[in-house]
């Protein structure tokens, strides 16, 4: 079967992470049908500066909607705190960094990144907190930290983002399906899995029949 899907998102959305559930049901079912997915950044906010008051107060009522919404955890005390500053880029180069390295660990890797941001308020912007994220999901250390910070995985990063722009998607999560290089859409945002599952079960039988 020539198919995959391709899994558009940043670690940094926070409907990303309301998602998150959602997304590994998904990419069960399609592995279990013996499609792949692949993961692809988004570069949500890039190169940003640091977060003023009334920026980071709106981002909060933005978490809260998507706690409310999927019933994701979200730890709201110490989140982004004066100085953060919001730029998404190292976690989503950590995460081409690990999809080069070893592709089947990527998604262990994402879920440690989410947790860390949204459940624990940790700073995923910094180089050192990525690199022992990627060690806890098992990835050397060394090489790890190395293929971080590779002009080619920098470039990589940018290829995704810019693929993503290219493509017109202007909101994550965003779920594709591919078919003999042809691309359908599952979704562009939030939706639940009782909607989600039987669209992509039909997309799988299709694909199952070309």
């Amino acid at each position: 079967m020539t198919a995959r899907l391709l899994y558009v998102m940043d670690p940094m959305c926070s409907w990303c992470w309301g998602f998150a559930p959602v997304a590994q049901a998904l990419i069960a079912q399609a592995q279990d049908a013996g499609v792949q997915t692949q993961l692809v950044v988004g570069g949500l906010r890039s190169g940003s500066s640091a977060l003023d008051s009334a920026t980071r107060q709106y981002i909060l009522e933005h978490w809260q909607a998507v706690a409310e919404a999927t019933g994701q955890p979200f730890r709201f005390d110490g989140a982004m705190p004066d100085g953060f500053v919001y730029d998404t880029e190292p976690a989503c180069r950590a995460l081409v960094a690990a999809r080069g390295v070893q592709c089947a660990d990527v998604w262990t890797l994402l879920e440690l990144i989410q947790r860390a941001f949204y459940e624990q308020a940790l700073d995923v912007t910094r180089a050192p907190q990525l690199v022992d994220l990627a060690e806890q999901a098992g990835y050397a250390r060394e090489a790890f930290a190395a293929a971080f910070s590779s002009a080619d995985t920098r470039a990589q990063t940018a290829a995704d983002f810019s693929w993503v722009q290219d493509l017109g998607i202007a909101g994550f999560p965003t779920l594709l399906a591919e078919r003999k290089g042809q691309l359908a859409l599952l979704t562009n945002g939030y939706q639940p899995l009782d909607k989600l599952e039987p669209l992509l079960g039909r997309w799988l039988q299709q694909a199952a029949c070309a």
